[in-house]
């Protein structure tokens, strides 16, 4: 698993380092810079896999902007020179790159200044080989060196977790299929696209060998009695109604046996979400690392509480090395994390007087832990205990 990341210079974070677990949780008020550290991430997955262009970013889910807009600049200090990111594994393995992106009319957008790739033992590629005359400043070197160091090694490990890594944004259209997926990709879309085949694959693959994981997933839809896929939709869509070869059918418990039968189409929202989060927990295609941003959009509190609950044992089940980022705004989050489990972690971000984002870990201390005897964390957060509160 990647294990510390380090962020200098891009957006609104001129400097952070932060430590994750296999769970990371950000809180905070809107607009402080908790998307701009999923998308740092995006930026230097890109730059692992050898090239940072618009094409590279927007198949990680960055949002796309000016030159300008991804370099800090704030009125206390001057604008830096290069956006500086790396990541680390447990055992010493390293990227880390530094990129240029010039603000005015740049010729390209994106190139490399220095690069760096450590099996935490031996320099793959140092910081200074780039300085020579024949390389080009657009393509990266450590992603070439790569095949020279084997599928074993801990930097090809670590690279690999990089390069798949995206941030997924769902929305209830194109989970529904509704709207095709402008980022599809397997198990699932960035937007939630080709939930139906994704389901069906994890279902065959992880979910239908283990009967006490498949009902950890239905046990979150409480009116569901199963779940299917199918290239029939027959008489359960309009002709009015856009569809996809495959579509999903729930089976409700409740209603007669003749007419119990709902597509996503009809089925409630909170179920698309679901399942969206299952499979990429769990399936062998999804990413080893990725980021859902905004995880509790769409979900009551208390189904957003249990759905968090279940995401460490969900990815540990599916890879050893899976972990998962994501934002959240609804308190009852907090209530689902096991913050005595040290995989488990949460972040509260926040901008300080000058308007840099910070993102301090929230540890249950002696003080929180008594406090949590009376009041569950989603209360502890509204109260200010933890940090991250709007001040509005």
């Amino acid at each position: 698993m990647i294990r510390t990341i380090t962020i200098e210079g891009f957006k609104s974070i001129p400097s952070m380092t932060l430590e994750l677990g296999r769970v990371n949780c950000f809180i905070g008020a809107n607009g402080v810079g908790k998307s701009n550290i999923l998308e740092a991430l995006g930026v230097l997955s890109a730059a692992a896999n050898g090239k940072v262009d618009d094409e590279s970013l927007r198949n990680r889910g960055v949002r796309l902007g000016l030159p300008r807009l991804y370099k800090s600049s704030f009125e206390a200090g001057r604008t830096p020179a290069h956006i500086a990111l790396s990541a680390s594994g447990s055992s010493g393995q390293t990227y880390r790159v530094s990129l240029l992106n010039p603000l005015d009319n740049p010729h390209p957008a994106w190139s490399y200044k220095t690069e760096y790739l450590s099996d935490g033992q031996t320099e793959i590629v140092s910081d200074g080989v780039r300085s020579k005359k024949n390389l080009t400043p657009t393509a990266g070197l450590a992603a070439l060196k790569l095949v020279d160091t084997g599928i074993d090694s801990l930097a090809f490990k670590l690279m690999q977790g990089l390069q798949g890594y995206a941030i997924y944004s769902p929305n209830t259209p194109t989970l529904r299929a509704l709207v095709g997926d402008p980022q599809s990709r397997e198990p699932v879309g960035l937007s939630g696209g080709r939930l139906a085949e994704g389901f069906a694959e994890c279902r065959k693959s992880v979910m239908d060998k283990d009967e006490e994981l498949l009902d950890s997933v239905f046990e979150l839809i409480d009116w569901v009695a199963d779940i299917e896929t199918s290239n029939t939709a027959g008489s359960l869509l309009s002709p009015s109604v856009p569809r996809t070869k495959d579509v999903l059918k729930f089976t409700d418990r409740f209603m007669k046996k003749t007419r119990n039968t709902l597509t996503a189409y009809d089925a409630s929202e909170g179920a698309l979400y679901v399942l969206f989060c299952a499979i990429l927990c769990l399936s062998p295609h999804a990413p080893r690392l990725f980021a859902i941003d905004n995880l509790d959009q769409a979900l009551n509190p208390r189904l957003v509480m249990r759905l968090t609950s279940k995401l460490g044992a969900w990815l540990s089940h599916a890879d050893v090395a899976r972990q998962m980022l994501f934002t959240a705004h609804n308190p009852a989050v907090l209530d689902g994390l096991d913050l005595l489990d040290d995989e488990v972690r949460l972040f509260a971000v926040d901008r300080n007087s000058d308007g840099h984002t910070k993102a301090t870990r929230v540890t249950l201390s002696d003080k929180l832990q008594a406090m949590n005897k009376d009041y569950p964390l989603s209360r502890l957060w509204l109260m200010g205990n933890l940090g991250a509160v709007p001040n509005v």
